[in-house]
């Protein structure tokens, strides 16, 4: 009999793991590459990656995520008229597969994988006489063998691997920016907190508190210099105070780091003796998240603040809003401009636009 694949599932699989996937390419982390003698599987799925089928890696993530629901799938008979151990290939591809890859952003067929095949296709080596890609197609066919043999634990990686393939792709490809129209306070409140929820190496945090710095120096035409640093450059190296250095001429008026860890004494002790001291810095914030900072930090502040510096922390989410209600509908404006303008610079990741694009899309919604 033909498998029954549970879509649902299947969707709440490869949600799942793409979001862990994003999460550690954020950081900064990949995956492992698959296991096997001599590296022939990774070099395989190196190779379909860099055909122009497109179709190719589509058809190899609908048969992983196929397998590791069904252990007893034919990841080679794609049609269920096909008999035994046989999947519907293309309603996981509508379902799911073209339908995650969209939602992402990721470049991808426009319409189901196995319209490129002919109809009834098995993936078996006789296929490719009919295919003009045929360098492609014989590299699916050696993944496809090598999955036949993988346990879920060894399928699960593959699939990770392969994901994460799909998010350099996506790295590669131009992603457009949405533009909101007109956001009330409430609906920025909804976009903050969806924005500085998602996953972003502490990305998301940093150029939404450099857009609001400049927002306010537009606003109210300050002439400020603002000069903000990449995530995980170290201060030392680049000669700054901070991620964030906001001058007037020559004079430092605030150096800022904006933070997703939690803030102990420790952290305030070497930030103060490694940055502060050094660069005679009189005003040095902390921007941290709601419940991110110790009591002994605090207390550690309160003590440098009795010797005449200034170390204060404040949450992003709450100084943004109160900044967005203060500068006016004109202000506001400049700031969706410049988190847009931040967004599509080179330095930010495709993630971060369709992560931007995901929280628009949700205001819109509702």
């Amino acid at each position: 009999m033909p498998v029954n694949v549970d879509y649902t599932r299947a969707w709440d699989l490869l949600n799942s793991v793409f979001s862990s996937v994003e999460q550690a390419y954020a950081e900064g982390l990949a995956p492992e590459a698959p296991t096997d003698a001599g590296g022939m599987v990774t070099d395989a799925c190196r190779e379909v990656f860099a055909s122009n089928t497109q179709a190719y890696r589509e058809v190899l993530l609908g048969c992983i995520v196929a397998k590791l629901l069904s252990p007893e799938v034919d990841v080679r008979r794609p049609y269920v008229s096909q008999g035994d151990h046989a999947f519907n290939g293309r309603t996981l591809d509508e379902r799911v597969i073209n339908k995650l890859l969209k939602q992402e952003g990721i470049p991808s067929s426009a319409g189901p994988y196995l319209s490129v095949f002919r109809r009834s296709v098995q993936f078996v080596p006789s296929t490719r006489e009919g295919l003009r890609d045929k360098a492609g197609y014989d590299a699916l066919l050696r993944v496809l063998l090598h999955i036949e043999d993988l346990n879920s634990v060894e399928l699960e990686q593959l699939l990770r691997y392969l994901l994460y393939e799909f998010g350099q792709l996506r790295e590669r490809a131009t992603v457009p920016i949405a533009q909101p129209g007109r956001i009330s306070l409430e609906q920025y409140r909804s976009l903050l907190s969806g924005l500085l929820g998602s996953p972003s190496g502490g990305r998301f945090p940093l150029l939404l508190v450099v857009a609001t710095l400049m927002a306010i120096n537009d606003a109210f035409t300050l002439g400020w210099e603002i000069r903000y640093q990449g995530i995980n450059v170290a201060d030392s190296a680049s000669g700054a105070g901070g991620d964030i250095t906001v001058r007037s001429g020559d004079q430092v008026l605030l150096a800022a780091e904006v933070t997703e860890r939690v803030i102990d004494q420790s952290r305030v002790v070497t930030t103060f003796q490694s940055k502060i001291l050094p660069a005679g810095i009189d005003d040095y914030l902390f921007f941290i998240r709601p419940g991110a900072i110790r009591e002994e930090a605090r207390g550690q502040a309160q003590r440098y603040f009795a010797q005449g510096h200034e170390v204060n922390f404040l949450e992003i989410e709450g100084w943004i809003l109160m900044v967005l209600a203060t500068i006016g509908k004109s202000g506001r404006d400049r700031f969706n401009r410049t988190i847009r303008n931040l967004l599509a610079s080179p330095e930010a990741p495709a993630f971060m636009r369709v992560a931007w694009n995901h929280q628009v899309e949700r205001l819109t919604a509702s």
